[in-house]
């Protein structure tokens, strides 16, 4: 996705953050392919999913500053908890022009891109009222399959389309380059959140590149 992608529909003070939060990635030396792949998965999933959700314009805007910045602890403080140490950096630069409120939102989105889910163990997520942890929960289970769907870094799966029925979600992937087991495997660990959240089984099936005609 381009920059002028990421910043369709926003609104003025929007734009300004988000100029922030690409700043802000590449002074910690994000992976820009891998994040911006991630960052247009995670937003196709969050399009698809919409009567499901049913969450806003500025949901979406949480969902893209998060997958934005969900990998700038890797090159900073090391792989290792880099998804806590990217809820720190969020939470404490002055270089991100968010409220306080928001960089908590923002940040557990980020923080909960793998690992443990949600807890109000957690100082950061107790923080938040009931509706904002439940915006969370929902944003950062996206965020954990889109992350998966690109495990390998090398945009395997090109695009996605989701559908849900009352039991199930059911995204699927359009293969750019096989193999994808591993993209698979990693996407179906990561939807635990996703299924928690939504009381749904979460299903993944793969077209290969002769398959693909178009969504309908």
């Amino acid at each position: 996705m381009t920059k002028k992608a990421f910043s369709r529909d926003l609104n003025n003070e929007e734009k300004v953050e988000l100029k922030a939060v690409l700043k802000v990635a590449k002074q910690c030396n994000y992976e820009s392919k891998h994040t911006r792949h991630v960052t247009q998965l995670a937003l196709e999933l969050f399009d698809d999913l919409a009567d499901l959700h049913q969450m806003g314009p500025h949901d979406r805007y949480y969902l893209l500053c998060a997958a934005l910045l969900h990998d700038i602890g890797v090159h900073t403080e090391g792989p290792h908890g880099h998804h806590k140490t990217a809820l720190n950096i969020i939470l404490s630069t002055p270089l991100l022009k968010f409220s306080q409120k928001d960089r908590l939102i923002i940040g557990s989105i980020a923080r909960y891109h793998r690992r443990a889910l949600p807890s109000r163990n957690h100082d950061h997520f107790r923080a938040l009222n009931p509706d904002e942890r439940k915006t969370v929960c929902k944003l950062a289970g996206i965020l954990r399959v889109a992350d998966g769907l690109d495990y390998s870094h090398r945009s395997r799966i090109s695009h996605t389309h989701t559908a849900f029925t009352d039991k199930k979600i059911l995204c699927t992937c359009y293969v750019r380059k096989e193999p994808v087991k591993k993209e698979i495997g990693s996407a179906e660990k990561k939807s635990d959140l996703l299924a928690e959240t939504f009381n749904r089984k979460i299903s993944f099936k793969t077209l290969k590149g002769e398959e693909f005609i178009g969504w309908s």
